[in-house]
């Protein structure tokens, strides 16, 4: 059974909620969303942290901490994007850090230089 994790951030019309947990798995996705809607679009270091900050605010309002992510996928619209995404995201995982995968593709919403799809694995 699908539980919806309450987040600070906005939910549009859109069909889709910020993050959801099935037993004590989370999973969510993430852009670089400001808390009044509005997409940051500065640098991929600063779109970067946003998604990184909103990832990690989601993960503390299921009840687990950054420790407890263990898959990530990060999708860049630009593979030059990679080493700038890479340094910030670093900062925010202690060693071992999680299974990542990072690919390049188009993203939907326009001026998003990032979206991150995490799994985490809680236990309530």
């Amino acid at each position: 059974m699908r539980k919806i994790v309450k987040t600070h951030l906005p939910n549009e019309s859109a069909p889709i909620e910020w993050a959801a947990m099935g037993g004590d798995y989370l999973y969510t996705a993430h852009i670089p969303i400001n808390e009044d809607g509005s997409i940051e679009t500065g640098d991929i270091a600063t779109q970067t942290k946003l998604t990184m900050d909103n990832l990690k605010r989601t993960v503390e309002a299921a009840g687990g901490t950054m420790d407890d992510v263990t898959q990530v996928l990060v999708y860049l619209p630009n593979k030059e994007d990679f080493q700038g995404m890479n340094e910030v995201y670093r900062t925010y995982f202690n060693k071992p850090f999680p299974n990542r995968a990072t690919v390049v593709a188009g993203l939907m919403v326009q001026g998003a230089r990032i979206e991150i799809v995490a799994h985490a694995h809680i236990k309530g």
